[in-house]
């Protein structure tokens, strides 16, 4: 029996999107320090045919069809319409998630994977996972640790009590960004516990850093303390500066475990050390993972790691921190209430 293959298309092509270093060269990042893109995930799956892109920039358009042959549009709009798509990348901007992954859903995209974070705000998150419950359509944020071998080890291990009671949790990182890069690591910090963040105190850096995103977006990073579930406490490091390397450590009664330059690794104060394997080359990196677990679900409903509702948890922790900042590092609840549902974080 033959197995059915996917239709697929993109919108953004840019450099997560697209795969496109000159985007990247933009804004001061390259495509070798990614753990994958859009473009080249969705290509590398046999089952999956990538026939479309859209971008309202004609150079990433040209491009993208030079390196796939595929079909490229200057209007979304125009791309759903016409091509049929069973899987759609939202690659875009954050401020756009809403929209977009809502008509992906309303047109009949069957699976939509939708670029981190979820969205800017709290009520466009809730519309995107409304509409896609209302559509059957799976939505899956890029949240790539829960996709990372090292993270899914380390959290089984933990739930299995490998490192005792849990005692804290560090979270580093150098270039700031609450939004657009603290999403991914306050997001690992609820994986690897299994606990959700339920008050916040935070400072965010005055430091007035331009986002390299461009002017429009304002995305400091900042430092915080989180309190999750069971009192465990949870500490950010992340001015907009950099000041050490990018790392999570979990530490228990029986150990520590440190994630960080592609190694992770368990040290137990018995003394023994457990450096955790890396995949295997042919398994790919996390992005390959995702379209894989993507295609299963497509396939017969097998479940895909994570829901979106834990990516609408990340944004809220992340909108606790400036609505904790804005009242001088007070101590904010979760979930969030009043006018602090309002609270926009203006993310890329």
């Amino acid at each position: 029996m033959n197995e059915p293959t996917y239709r697929a298309g993109i919108i953004g092509l840019g450099f997560i999107g697209g795969g496109d270093q000159v985007s990247g060269d933009r804004v001061g990042q390259r495509l070798v320090d990614l753990n994958g893109n859009h473009r080249e995930a969705l290509s590398n799956h046999p089952r999956v045919q990538l026939m479309a892109g859209s971008s309202r920039d004609a150079g990433r358009r040209e491009r993208f069809a030079q390196r796939t042959g595929a079909r490229t549009y200057d209007d979304w709009r125009q791309m759903l319409a016409t091509e049929q798509l069973e899987v759609v990348s939202v690659a875009s901007f954050a401020p756009s998630h809403a929209e977009l992954v809502v008509a992906c859903a309303e047109t009949g995209v069957r699976a939509i994977l939708c670029e981190k974070p979820i969205a800017t705000r709290l009520a466009d998150a809730e519309r995107m996972i409304a509409a896609c419950q209302a559509s059957g359509s799976l939505l899956v944020i890029n949240h790539n640790r829960r996709f990372h071998p090292h993270f899914r080890q380390l959290a089984v291990k933990i739930a299995a009590g490998e490192l005792g009671e849990l005692t804290g949790i560090w979270l580093q990182w150098g270039s700031g960004r609450l939004g657009n890069v603290g999403t991914h690591f306050i997001d690992a910090a609820m994986m690897l516990t299994g606990r959700h963040v339920r008050a916040v105190s935070a400072t965010l850096d005055s430091t007035g850093r331009p986002d390299c995103r461009g002017p429009e977006f304002r995305d400091p990073g900042g430092w915080a303390v989180l309190r999750f579930d069971a009192g465990l406490i949870g500490h950010v490091h992340a001015p907009d500066n950099p000041t050490g390397p990018a790392e999570v450590v979990v530490q228990g009664t029986l150990g520590r475990a440190c994630i960080g330059g592609g190694i992770a690794e368990i040290e137990f104060w018995s003394g023994q050390r457990e450096t955790l394997p890396n995949a295997p080359a042919s398994a790919g990196n996390p992005m390959d993972q995702t379209v894989r677990e993507i295609v299963a679900w497509l396939d017969d409903g097998t479940p895909v790691c994570c829901s979106a509702e834990e990516s609408l948890r990340t944004l809220e922790v992340i909108i606790a921190c400036h609505a904790s900042h804005a009242r001088q590092a007070a101590w904010t609840e979760l979930p969030l209430t009043g006018a602090d549902r309002e609270r926009e974080v203006q993310s890329g």
